[in-house]
């Protein structure tokens, strides 16, 4: 039983403190890791111009004020991506960061306001190297924790067994009996209306306002995800390219991009892309994800050009973002995210 009292009581601290020495074992185990494979470790300040451009991320807002008293503002940021991919464009070829990132509106057993990301990026080498990272660290959590085995919520997987690999596309057909892919032209452009239509054959209830990005969001919610990662890990490849506003389109099909993600016990533990590198197709859906954030929340986020700009020095490379606490907390067995947090972010009084 895990003590409810503020987590900075002796009688709490006690309870946590398991979970935490484990936290820095698995931070020690993943930094060998890194290390063993010629990868230097960077520290990207968190300040930035913009936090990242993806329509449902919300960002902390400040303001830096100069000595001479001129001010611009600045935010938080969502992740690190932007900071690694111009060290990337500056010259480094392997780089890695645990760097604390931060997403206003988002606290829960899985979710907490300021975080850790470990992100890892590799030039000239292909998104499917990342996949075998990505399954390397998850086992090498299970060891350091000396658990040997991903929990949450009563669902128990070994990391060992041989992970399954899923396509969205398959994914949409064995759990939703839905062929997204018809409803995705050759050029990746979408049609909601005719998604729309065979999810009203399904019975799945949709909004006439809705988008196809909003219809395709609700099934892998609510029919696909709670399916994933429930006997073993699962990699979900191959997202449609209107879901995948960084990663390149895959060299086969412009339907579908590079970028996958992680699943363990039902919990989405990473995020990987073949990076995109054409600045102008990446502005290009900047400016989308931030039209649809302004129709949706009435809100948008500056554009980091620095970034825009250093896309044409980048190498082809390819990047993965892991929620490092979520790591700790499936190998550690811990129910809730703040348990693996040395010292959380204090709650909002009701």
């Amino acid at each position: 039983m895990i003590d409810s009292s503020p987590w900075w009581t002796p009688l709490s601290h006690a309870d946590r403190r398991l979970f935490l020495l484990s936290r820095n074992r698995i931070a020690a185990a993943v930094r060998a890791y890194f290390d063993s494979r010629g990868f230097v470790e960077v520290d990207p300040c968190v300040l930035q111009t913009s936090p990242g451009n993806e329509t449902h991320l919300h960002a902390f807002a400040t303001t830096l004020t100069t000595a001479d008293g001129r001010s611009a503002g600045l935010h938080l940021h969502t992740s690190p991506e932007f900071a690694c991919k111009k060290l990337l464009a500056a010259g480094e070829r392997r780089l890695f960061t645990l760097s604390h990132a931060f997403r206003n509106r988002e606290r829960d057993a899985l979710h907490h306001p300021e975080f850790t990301m470990l992100e890892w990026y590799r030039a000239d080498e292909p998104y499917t190297t990342l996949m075998e990272d990505c399954i390397g660290l998850a086992r090498l959590a299970a060891d350091a924790a000396g658990t040997g085995e991903l929990v949450f919520r009563g669902v128990r997987i070994n990391p060992f067994a041989v992970p399954e690999h899923l396509s969205v596309a398959d994914a949409f057909k064995r759990y939703a009996r839905i062929d997204l892919l018809s409803t995705i032209d050759d050029n990746g452009e979408t049609d909601a209306g005719k998604l729309r239509s065979l999810l009203a054959a399904k019975g799945i209830r949709t909004a006439d306002d809705d988008t196809w990005s909003d219809m395709f969001s609700r099934v892998l919610v609510e029919k696909i995800e709670p399916h994933l990662g429930m006997e073993c890990l699962t990699i979900l490849d191959r997202y449609p390219v209107a879901e995948a506003a960084l990663a390149r389109p895959c060299p086969y099909s412009r339907r579908e991009a590079e970028r996958f993600e992680l699943f363990a016990c039902g919990v989405e533990l990473a995020n990987g892309f073949g990076e995109l590198t054409d600045a102008d197709e990446q502005r290009r859906r900047f400016t989308l994800e931030m039209a649809e954030k302004q129709r949706i929340y009435g809100e948008s986020l500056p554009l980091d050009e620095e970034f825009l700009a250093a896309l044409r020095l980048m190498p082809e490379a390819s990047g993965a973002a892991m929620g490092f606490d979520r790591l700790v907390m499936l190998a550690t067995h811990a129910p809730r995210i703040d348990l693996t947090l040395w010292a959380p972010v204090p709650e909002v009084p009701a």
